[in-house]
């Protein structure tokens, strides 16, 4: 395991995690001391992940996350760009709430969390939030990528989850607390819609 190899060298580590180790029956964002309930396997393993590493005796650090999209591999934006063009109108699922995060960002606030920990001076708080600021929906978010492909947002139309079931359970709720990441004196991480813009204008959406 990669955290004992850590721990046995007196390496430290930062060890990625996921919103999705809370239940999601939240009315406010999760802190990194609220009770865990994932509800699929993707966030079981998650949360058992991060006890392993937290339990390693490695000097570890864990950093939540959640509805990540980046310029690389498949995502959300990607998709909602090609049925823009591929379709007259489309459902997205409007019961979800999260906080999108562009990977350009979360790697920058990582690399200062990095190098925070390689001068000595690693926060004491052992689990951060780190996501964009704000909250959206499924559909909301959707209507945001429309609006900047100049496209008419009305043509997303909500659903429910029960209306398009997935195969693995998604959080109803699963918006994390910036209040770890600012009083750790990590820069604070910019709202999810300047975040959208900013990966628009650096043409992320290219094959």
């Amino acid at each position: 395991m990669l955290a004992a190899a850590c721990a046995s060298r007196r390496v430290p580590l930062i060890h990625v995690s996921t919103d999705y180790v809370f239940p999601g029956d939240a009315s406010a964002p999760y802190e990194p001391s609220d009770e865990l309930g994932p509800r699929s396997a993707y966030g079981r393993t998650k949360a058992a992940g991060e006890d392993a590493v937290l339990g390693s005796g490695a000097s570890s650090w864990v950093v939540r996350t959640g509805w990540l999209y980046g310029r690389h591999g498949s995502n959300f934006v990607k998709t909602m760009v090609h049925l823009e063009s591929t379709r007259d109108t489309l459902s997205v699922v409007d019961d979800q709430v999260g906080g999108p995060t562009w990977t350009a960002d979360l790697a920058a606030g990582l690399m200062e969390l990095a190098g925070r920990v390689a001068a000595g001076d690693g926060p004491e708080r052992r689990i951060l939030h780190c996501t964009n600021a704000g909250s959206v929906t499924w559909c909301g978010f959707a209507r945001a990528v429309f609006s900047r492909l100049g496209a008419d947002p009305a043509r997303v139309h909500p659903c429910t989850t029960a209306e398009f079931p997935r195969p693995a359970a998604r959080p109803a709720y699963s918006v994390l607390s910036p209040a770890s990441w600012q009083e750790a004196w990590l820069t604070p991480m910019r709202p999810w819609e300047e975040a959208l813009d900013a990966y628009f204008a650096a043409g992320s959406v290219a094959p």
